[in-house]
């Protein structure tokens, strides 16, 4: 028995921090959809590390 089968709420909380990961990139410049699917495969471990990796917009850069 998986994990999963046996927590229907598991999955969707799992879900819902994909999305809320997707659009935390997205705020700091990154790519949303590459980090849902990171979040999707790595979970709380995606969230820890778009919060500690510095912002990738263009604003930033030229400073």
């Amino acid at each position: 028995m998986t994990l999963l089968n046996s927590s229907p709420e598991f999955a969707v909380g799992w879900g819902t921090l994909s999305l809320i990961n997707a659009g935390l990139a997205q705020s700091k410049g990154r790519s949303g959809l590459i980090w849902w699917l990171f979040s999707l495969l790595l979970g709380p471990l995606a969230t820890f590390l778009i919060v500690v990796l510095s912002d990738h917009s263009p604003e930033r850069e030229h400073r």
